[in-house]
């Protein structure tokens, strides 16, 4: 395990104080740090100490590059190149800013795999109203039931500056994404040669503020409705998937409901949670992996490790390019390293340890995740055993014409039986990402599902 890197000016204070606000919401003192010593997510401003994390100065401008007809970005580092290369050969001379996953990786696949490291560009950024919201969150929203729920929470964020590893993980699902989306992209669960079959997807999403009658009065417990339709294979065309994802899981499980277009028919779909098969994934990721974690976080204990400086999965916009085919990125045991860029950068680790009497496949998740945007960017999954049996990593693209950090593919490798789930890809898809429109809660209720699904 590398070296931890503790901050100064945000986890050393609030650890200290976690007997006093022990449900969340800070002082009003700590707050102010929001925007001065924290930018307005909470991330430290300042650089690291070697120069080699730069300070953050607002992240990327909108005009940084551009978006073509169809929708792709441009990428504003296209003519940089690698600082280095790390390899399972040189990785020992790196090891205190890898995860054991990535190390796992290099080790697992030690021909192939391999991590291109570049400069690395604080480039996430979000909205006035978003950080705004932020600073209003961090001084009144508090955890509810346990940690299973919030209260007093707007828009994104509601910790900005966490005290344990729970408030991080909710800062991951809460983060914010634009608002609403609707995507098309591709997944794959290659072969262990390499060979698959694409899995086409149009997805949509709506989070509560976007809905067209949300009463910000009278919130409610949904924190965001989510749509999936299978479009190809012709074997799984139509069916759909349907999320109304809850904010308190445990006081209200999360509703879900898939329709068959075979059977015609629309079923509810509680296994669509926690350890659950996720539809159309070949048995390589279970329903919480999706977004490298979400969903309810009662099963398991959230321990807060610290900060750690990690060659993270960064400004992946060659990966997302246009000019790319599902085929040049997918490889035996793992994507095509020469299309990654891996950046260093704060990460908060956090590690989850199933608690006594709770299932789930995973007995413990070890989650490494962005200070910038609160992305999980790496996540190390271990089996009963304490085997690390599978490794996520998550490519962020920021959208920074739109001021939305983004994730844009990501993949779950099995070191077990040398298979891996890769999502998120639309380097060959016609229609562009679409962000920010309002929806009706009618469009995400079950009676609409049957439509949603003609093939």
């Amino acid at each position: 395990m590398g070296k931890m890197v503790f901050s100064n000016c945000s986890l050393a204070l609030s650890l200290g104080l976690i007997g006093q606000f022990a449900l969340g919401a800070v002082s009003v003192e700590q707050a102010a740090q929001l925007g001065a010593s924290l930018t307005p997510l909470g991330a430290e401003k300042a650089g690291n100490a070697a120069g080699t994390i730069p300070p953050w100065d607002g992240g990327l401008s909108s005009g940084a590059g551009n978006r073509d007809p169809a929708g792709f970005l441009s990428n504003p580092f296209a003519t940089e190149q690698p600082l280095f290369t790390i390899t399972v050969q040189n990785m020992a001379q790196h090891q205190d800013h890898l995860t054991p996953g990535q190390m796992a990786m290099l080790k697992r696949y030690p021909g192939t795999y391999q991590l291109p490291v570049y400069r690395s560009h604080r480039s996430a950024n979000a909205p006035d109203f978003v950080y705004q919201a932020a600073r209003e969150n961090a001084t009144r929203t508090r955890m509810v039931d346990g940690g299973n729920g919030l209260e007093n929470f707007s828009t994104a964020m509601p910790f900005p500056i966490p005290q344990d590893g729970l408030e991080v993980v909710w800062n991951h699902i809460t983060r914010y994404r634009g608002g609403s989306a609707k995507r098309s992209h591709v997944q794959a669960t290659p072969l262990a040669d390499g060979s698959f079959v694409p899995v086409h997807f149009k997805d949509q999403f709506t989070f509560r503020d976007r809905v067209a009658d949300f009463d910000p009065a009278n919130p409610g417990n949904v924190l965001f409705y989510y749509k999936q339709l299978v479009t190809a294979p012709s074997r799984l065309a139509g069916d759909v998937l349907l999320v109304h994802e809850t904010l308190n899981q445990v006081k209200e499980p999360r509703l879900a409901w898939l329709y068959s277009a075979g059977q015609r028919r629309v079923r509810r779909a509680p296994q669509v949670s926690y350890d659950g098969p996720y539809p159309a994934a070949d048995g390589q990721r279970v329903a919480d992996n999706q977004d490298m974690f979400n969903g309810a976080p009662d099963r398991y204990e959230w321990k807060l490790v610290g900060k750690r400086e990690i060659y993270i999965p960064y400004n992946s916009y060659r990966l997302d390019g246009a000019d790319l085919k599902y085929s040049d990125i997918i490889r035996p045991g793992h994507i095509n390293p020469e299309l990654t860029r891996y950046e260093l950068h704060r990460v908060w680790q956090v590690e989850a340890t199933l608690k006594p009497g709770e299932r789930h496949i995973y007995a413990k998740r070890v989650l490494f995740i962005d200070e910038d945007s609160w992305q999980i960017a790496l996540a190390d999954h271990y089996d009963a055993r304490g085997t690390l049996w599978r490794v996520a990593e998550g490519h962020l693209s920021p959208m920074y014409d739109l001021q939305i950090p983004w994730l844009g593919t990501e993949a779950l490798y099995d070191l077990i039986n040398g298979r891996y789930i890769v999502s998120g890809m639309h380097n060959e898809e016609k229609e562009a990402l679409q962000f920010g429109f309002t929806s009706s809660a009618a469009e995400y209720t079950a009676a609409a599902l049957r439509s949603s699904g003609i093939r």
